[in-house]
C-alpha cells in the first residue's frame, strides 16, 4: 500500500508541476484517502485545488495541514489565501497573521495580511 501511495504522490506532483492542476488533484485526492494525516500530500492536494479555482476545497486541505501543524506558516498563508478568494476576508485574517507572525521576513505574508484586514474592515458596518 505504501508504494501505491508514493506513486499516486509521484503522479500528482508531476502533473503538479507540468502546471495541469485539476489533473494532479486526482492522484494525489486518492494517495489523501489512503494516508489522511500526511502533509506532503495534502500540501500538494491543496495547491493543486487553489491553483484549480477549487477554493472551497483548498481551504479545507489547508485547514486541516494547519490544524495538525499549528507552526506550519505556509499552510496558513494558503487558508488565508483560499478564504479571501472565496470573499471570506474576515475569517482570512486570522491565518494570515499567523503566517505573517510565523515568518515576519516574508513581506508577501504582510501584504496578503494587511489586504485581508482592509477588506474585512470595508465589510463592517459603520
Amino acid at each position: 500500500m505504501q508504494e501505491d501511495v508514493y506513486d499516486l504522490y509521484q503522479r500528482g506532483i508531476a502533473l503538479l508541476q507540468s502546471g495541469d492542476y485539476a489533473a494532479a488533484t486526482v492522484p494525489l485526492k486518492r494517495a489523501r484517502e489512503l494516508e489522511p494525516d500526511k502533509a506532503s500530500i495534502r500540501e500538494a492536494l491543496g495547491r493543486a485545488l487553489f491553483h484549480s479555482q477549487r477554493y472551497r476545497e483548498a481551504a479545507t486541505e489547508f485547514d486541516a495541514l494547519a490544524s495538525s501543524a499549528p507552526t506550519n506558516d505556509y499552510a496558513h498563508f494558503c487558508l488565508g489565501r483560499a478564504l479571501q478568494q472565496l470573499g471570506r476576508h474576515n475569517e482570512a485574517c486570522r491565518p494570515l497573521a499567523i503566517a505573517a507572525c510565523l515568518r515576519p521576513e516574508r513581506a508577501e505574508y504582510r501584504a496578503y495580511r494587511d489586504r485581508a484586514r482592509r477588506a474585512a474592515a470595508q465589510l463592517r458596518p459603520a
